[in-house]
């Protein structure tokens, strides 16, 4: 009788124990890590939590902890001391990651790189050479090549003939003591007067006409013509035209610059309007005042058939022309001697006076 007391009563203690709930994982372990566990009450857990089996989520949410006991819990002689754990298994936190500044290049792809700005390539690369020659301003002597037919320095070789030609007149001082020289030796000269000149002595123009002298156009008032706009460069030579077609009748064709320069720009001008430039390939010097005697020997010297000769009628007031008068004479005389025939500037090109 005593014996089915005591079964019945440890029956009521199971089935008791079975409906307690299960409190106790992970809360206080570190109160019970380091004690020695009671075999009875293991025994009755063991039972208990293999029927139950329930599975705890960990704080991160991420995983879940199965709290099933081992399948046969030692005596508790044969238990080793629990090793230490930490109070509360919480996961550790991810590191924080710090952009880094470089930014990532995939070495599958080429980095791009900044376009470079290019200063555009020359038209023609291989000619280079060519468009600075063609760039740069051309000197008298090359003028004339470029442009033969429009830009004259001498007449032809092949004759004995020369051109007497007379400069910056007509004025009072020397231009009418040249023309009596002239006609003293019965020798035809070609005028290269000012615009503004001729304006101030119309009467000496027209002297020079009558005596069957040639007049040509040497700007209005004796301007470096290559530093000139194009406007004023063209009113030098249309207001000197406009002038002497009031006096003599006609519009001289033949220019020559003041120094005899001109630029290309106004040698093409010239070409369009059907004019002809007109330099010298001899000059006498007489600008510098020399005497009778230098003048004679600078113009002997450089003399050749088709030779066209500078010389001055008209001046600063500064100037002293007599050597070029007094010349006159004795030049006429030994070129003739020579063999050599005095014509005017258009007889010598070939070429009209007039336009």
């Amino acid at each position: 009788m005593t014996k089915r007391l005591w079964s019945f009563s440890i029956v009521c203690l199971l089935v008791t124990s079975c409906g307690t709930p299960l409190t106790k994982p992970f809360q206080n372990q570190s109160s019970t890590q380091h004690s020695t566990p009671d075999v009875t009450q293991t025994s009755l857990e063991a039972i208990r939590d293999f029927t139950e089996s329930p599975l705890i989520t960990d704080a991160s949410g991420s995983k879940q902890l199965s709290m099933l006991p081992p399948a046969s819990t030692p005596s508790a002689s044969a238990l080793p001391t629990a090793p230490t754990r930490a109070p509360n298994p919480t996961l550790a936190p991810r590191p924080t990651l710090t952009p880094s500044l470089k930014p990532k290049i995939n070495p599958k792809r080429p980095v791009a790189q900044p376009e470079v700005s290019k200063r555009p390539s020359l038209p023609v690369q291989k000619n280079q050479g060519q468009v600075r020659i063609s760039q740069k301003k051309l000197t008298l002597s090359q003028l004339v090549v470029k442009y033969p037919d429009t830009f004259k320095l001498r007449g032809s070789s092949q004759e004995k003939k020369v051109a007497l030609t007379f400069d910056d007149g007509p004025d009072t001082r020397f231009t009418p003591k040249v023309l009596d020289a002239l006609k003293a030796n019965q020798v035809k000269a070609t005028f290269f007067v000012l615009g503004a000149m001729a304006n101030s002595h119309p009467d000496v123009i027209k002297r020079i006409v009558n005596e069957g002298h040639v007049i040509g156009n040497h700007s209005y008032s004796h301007e470096n013509l290559p530093k000139l706009s194009v406007d004023k460069f063209q009113n030098q030579i249309e207001s000197t035209e406009n002038i002497l077609h009031n006096l003599i009748g006609y519009a001289p064709r033949l220019i020559r610059p003041p120094y005899g320069a001109i630029n290309e720009e106004q040698v093409k001008w010239i070409a369009d309007h059907h004019y002809l430039i007109v330099n010298w390939n001899v000059d006498s010097l007489d600008w510098k005042s020399l005497n009778s005697d230098q003048v004679l020997h600078n113009i002997m010297q450089q003399t050749k058939p088709g030779s066209i000769i500078l010389q001055h009628s008209g001046g600063a007031d500064s100037q002293d022309l007599s050597g070029t008068v007094q010349a006159i004479g004795p030049l006429i005389t030994k070129l003739k001697a020579a063999g050599y025939t005095f014509v005017t500037v258009p007889e010598l090109l070939h070429v009209t006076k007039s336009k």
